[in-house]
């Protein structure tokens, strides 16, 4: 298999502790309340989402309305972009100025993530605060990257 670049490997004292790990089951979000016709936000809805992702870090959305067929188009277009080559994929990577595109070097504890991200607004472009400062009235401008393969990635 060849040798791991010692980038991706964790510290012995921040690797998973096997005899504590008691997986039951990926966390269910089920969006089916937010369909409702009073049209009210849910606050159990919210903790069930922040507890998934204190304990998690991740969970599966069930009931959002997104039809298969649609998922299987962008999860077939996703599959094609991963695909290509990386100096293919690094054309649309995200920087400091641009926020949303491929990222591939990601780290979580000072070790690199294992994995490949392609970010994306649903809005282009995206209005958000600059910072987290209530006074702080500047805005920053998000805008999606898209790469010229797949197209159907647009």
């Amino acid at each position: 298999m060849g040798e791991v670049d010692p980038a991706f490997v964790q510290a012995p004292e921040h690797r998973p502790k096997l005899s504590v790990i008691e997986a039951q089951g990926i966390p269910l979000i089920d969006l089916s309340v937010l369909s409702s016709p009073d049209d009210t936000f849910d606050d159990a809805l919210v903790a069930e989402i922040g507890d998934a992702c204190k304990k998690w870090g991740f969970f599966q959305v069930i009931n959002h309305g997104v039809p298969l067929e649609k998922r299987q188009r962008i999860e077939e277009a996703a599959r094609k972009f991963f695909a290509q080559p990386l100096e293919e994929k690094r054309k649309v990577r995200r920087d400091e100025k641009r926020v949303v595109g491929y990222y591939d070097t990601e780290h979580t504890k000072n070790v690199r993530d294992w994995k490949e991200v392609f970010d994306l607004t649903v809005h282009d472009p995206t209005f958000i605060p600059a910072s987290l400062d209530p006074d702080d009235e500047e805005i920053d401008e998000w805008h999606n990257q898209w790469p010229e393969y797949p197209p159907e990635l647009r």
